[in-house]
Order: C-alpha cells, then sequence, then structure tokens
C-alpha cells in the first residue's frame, strides 16, 4: 500500500511538471529526476531519437557523470534494442550482462538497469533508463515506469519535437576528476568532489546550484585563478593542470575573459581606458572603441565606473571581456545585482557573444530562468555534477521573466 502511495504521486509529480513547463529539456529533467527518486535509481539517462540519423542521444540525466549528446544506434545495445522493439529491458549487472559490453550506451553500471520505451500508439520517441536501482525491482514499479514513459511520450507527441544534433561538436574544454579542498580551521573541506565535463566550441553553458556547492570555485579553476587539489583541465589539447607561472599568464590571457558580479573595473579609469588596459596586455586585441559601441555605450567612453549605473558599468565589463578575443568567457552571476530589465539587456549581451562571435559562454548563476537560454544546463549540488539536460530549443533573453 504504501509503495502504491508513492507510486501514485510520483504519476502526480510528472503530470504537474509536464502541465507547468514549456520547455520540453526542462520538464524531461525533472521528470527524470521524480523517476529517479521513487524508483530509488543512483543515475538514469533520457535517451531521444535523432531527426537527422538512426541513432539516440542523451539530453537528460541524473547522475555524476556528463554523457549529454552520447549516443548509440536504433538496434545496439540495451538502449538500442529497447528503442526499435519497444518493449522494456531489464539488466540485473551492467558489467556481466553482455548488452551492455562494448556499447556506447552510457556509463557502466554494477546493479540492475530498467530501460523503458517512450512510446505512443503513433510511434516511439526514445527510451528512459534508470541505472544501479537500490531497491527491489517489482511488477509495480516496471508499470510505473511504463505509466510516466507513456504520459512524457504523449507530451512529446503534443509539444513537437525535433532534435537536430551537432554531430561536429569539439570540446574546446574537458575537465577530469577535478577536487578542490581548503583548510577551514583545523579540518580540510572538500568543496568539489570529482567533477567530469566537457564544454564545447561556441556553447552557452549555464552552472546551476545552491549556495555553496562549488559553483564559482569550479569557475574560478576554469579561469586558472584558483588550483585543483586533484584532476586535469584541458584546453583545446594542452594541458593546464599544473601550470608554470609562465603557462598561467599565457592560459589567462590567450583563453579567458571574465564578466564579474562586482564589475572590478579600475575606478581612476574612464570605461574606454579600462577596456584598452586589457586590450595593452593582450596577444590579438580587437579594436577598444568598437567593443564600447558594440554595447552602447559610445557615448559614454570618457565617464568614470563611479558615475555609471550598475548596468553601464556591466556593460564595460562585457566589452573589457570580448577585448581579448578569448576563447572562452567566464561569466559569475553578471546579473545578480541588476534589476530585470537591465539584466536582461546584459543576457542579450551576452546571447550576442555567443551567436555571432561563436565564444564559448559559461555562466554561473542561482537564477534557474536564465537556464532557459543555455545550450547546456548543469546542476550542482554538494561539490558534485547532480543533473545535466540539453535545452532542445533555447530561449531567447528577451523572451525571459522573473
Amino acid at each position: 500500500m504504501k509503495d502504491n502511495i508513492v507510486f501514485i504521486s510520483a504519476i502526480w509529480e510528472i503530470m504537474d511538471a509536464l502541465r507547468k513547463s514549456s520547455q520540453l529539456a526542462e520538464c524531461l529533467s525533472d521528470c527524470l529526476d521524480v523517476l529517479c527518486r521513487t524508483m530509488h535509481s543512483e543515475n538514469g539517462y533520457v535517451w531521444i531519437r535523432s531527426s537527422d540519423d538512426d541513432r539516440l542521444y542523451v539530453i537528460a540525466g541524473k547522475g555524476s557523470v556528463d554523457n549529454t549528446g552520447v549516443s548509440v544506434r536504433s538496434g545496439e545495445g540495451i538502449i538500442g534494442a529497447c528503442f526499435a522493439s519497444g518493449e522494456p529491458e531489464t539488466v540485473q549487472n551492467g558489467i556481466e550482462d553482455e548488452r551492455t559490453a562494448g556499447t556506447d550506451d552510457g556509463p557502466l553500471f554494477s546493479g540492475t538497469s530498467l530501460v523503458m520505451p517512450m512510446k505512443t500508439p503513433l510511434g516511439i520517441y526514445g527510451v528512459i533508463q534508470l541505472n544501479d536501482i537500490s531497491a527491489e525491482l517489482t511488477d509495480e514499479g516496471a508499470d510505473l515506469l511504463s505509466s510516466c514513459s507513456a504520459l512524457i511520450a504523449l507530451d512529446i507527441e503534443d509539444k513537437g519535437l525535433e532534435f537536430h544534433p551537432s554531430s561536429d561538436k569539439t570540446p574546446i574544454l574537458s575537465l577530469r576528476g577535478i577536487v578542490k579542498e581548503f583548510l577551514n580551521g583545523q579540518e580540510m573541506r572538500r568543496v568539489l568532489n570529482g567533477i567530469d565535463l566537457d564544454v564545447y566550441e561556441g556553447e552557452l553553458l549555464v552552472i546551476l546550484g545552491e549556495s555553496g556547492c562549488g559553483k564559482s570555485t569550479l569557475l574560478n579553476i576554469i579561469g586558472g585563478m584558483d588550483p585543483a587539489t586533484e584532476g586535469e583541465l584541458i584546453v583545446e589539447g594542452n594541458d593546464f593542470s599544473h601550470p608554470s607561472e609562465q603557462e598561467l599568464t599565457q592560459y589567462r590571457r590567450d583563453y579567458i575573459g571574465f564578466i564579474f558580479q562586482s564589475y572590478n573595473l579600475m575606478p581612476n579609469l574612464t570605461a574606454l581606458e579600462n577596456i584598452e588596459f586589457i586590450a595593452e596586455i593582450s596577444r590579438h586585441p580587437l579594436d577598444s572603441r568598437e567593443m564600447l559601441d558594440m554595447v552602447g555605450l559610445t557615448d559614454k567612453a570618457n565617464h568614470m565606473p563611479g558615475i555609471m549605473s550598475g548596468g553601464q558599468q556591466q556593460r564595460v565589463c562585457i566589452a573589457r571581456a570580448i577585448v581579448k578575443d578569448p576563447r572562452i568567457i567566464l561569466a559569475d552571476e553578471p546579473t545578480a545585482a541588476l534589476d530585470f530589465r537591465t539584466g536582461q539587456d546584459v543576457l542579450k549581451l551576452i546571447e550576442q557573444i555567443v551567436h555571432e562571435r561563436k565564444t564559448t559562454v559559461i555562466m554561473v548563476t542561482h537564477n534557474i530562468e536564465i537556464a532557459k537560454i543555455a545550450n547546456r544546463v548543469i546542476r550542482l549540488r554538494d561539490g558534485m555534477i547532480s543533473s545535466m539536460r540539453v535545452n532542445l530549443h533555447p530561449l531567447h533573453a528577451q523572451d525571459l521573466s522573473w
């Protein structure tokens, strides 16, 4: 009886998520979270069939491993078999089961896995995979996943889904096993606990999480402002895990641009001089006045930061980040100190940087609404990646509201 109540509650949660969410990817991620919690699954994935080829791709995941974009052919392995047959598949031991060996269908798992097709009478749209299920797998549990998968499939059918993966995506930055520890009094505190993440060229990646989860620490490690205790940082094939001072200077100069929450402008320099200062120490800078014009502050070139509004200072900060022509821009809560309208204008500029300049932007925020403009969203919890998703149809900044 207790399980029945829990399962009915899960169905209602999923129906509510489907009803409330206008973004399909966000909705799929929320539904996966409910199913993993209800079925006592340590990690799980939503696989969607591509509209371009006969492959299924991970677009939402629950667990510490970034597998967004991983794909498998229809009919291949446990995932492809479930999709091709339209029937559920169960694995008792993911390491020993020959149906999972040698395939590209996500991480190995040691316990029970349940894979369920998302299907309606009109078609099969993908599968849901729950791994390392710690509770006993009952018929009722399988029925729950079947019912929820059908509900999700109906929603996909109703909203319409065309998933076109980019097959030529190249990781510009890779993190492997990133650990960060700080000495807190007499004890060592672990802030990041093994982060694995690939970031792609021309991508807007948003990192969500509550205060203290390690968002800013992760950004500082990527930016070369704070060394990792353990792990690897690889950028365009170059290992910056343990750089010399000269290598670190080169990395920050050539690869990284920063947009800070607190602006960090030099108060004794004008808006233009703040940008020119960075341009002068860059290897291949862009034109400072053109960057100021791009952010709409041509008439503020000779203004000191102290007489400029918060939004104007943040725009100078953006121009200062772009003038280096960096490969990656790191934005730490860039709208936190701004009102909605000004924050929206700042996000429009960031969106423009990604779309027009093909610059990779990694943005940390606690505002889940902002995540809707991202190509991908990861969530940190207790120093680990707790979930990730691909936004199938990112919104434009002008369509946001909070």
